[in-house]
């Protein structure tokens, strides 16, 4: 096992969940359930199904596509975002 690899997996999804929605969502409902424990599996179990579920795809569209033409997608793609956030507000207008 590659465990330079795992590190960087673990880091990387580590810090990517700290606070986002389904975290506050969990705190919520873990706040109002008489089982907390519950709580916890479920919002684990269900992180390492969409995780596997991308690692999945990742993988088959990888071998699909070559690397160079998944990046230069990706770059592109998040340029555009970059791009919304800079000149557009939340109504879609233009500021």
């Amino acid at each position: 096992m590659d465990w330079q690899l795992l590190g960087l997996s673990f880091i990387t999804v580590f810090i990517a969940e700290i606070g986002d929605k389904s975290q506050i969502a969990a705190i919520a409902l873990s706040g109002s359930s008489k089982s907390p424990r519950a709580v916890f599996f479920g919002t684990a179990s269900a992180l390492l199904l969409a995780s596997f579920i991308g690692v999945l795809l990742g993988g088959g569209v990888a071998q699909l596509f070559p690397a160079k033409l998944l990046k230069a997608l990706a770059a592109i793609g998040f340029a555009l975002l970059a791009l919304r956030i800079l000149w557009f507000d939340d109504n879609g207008e233009s500021e």
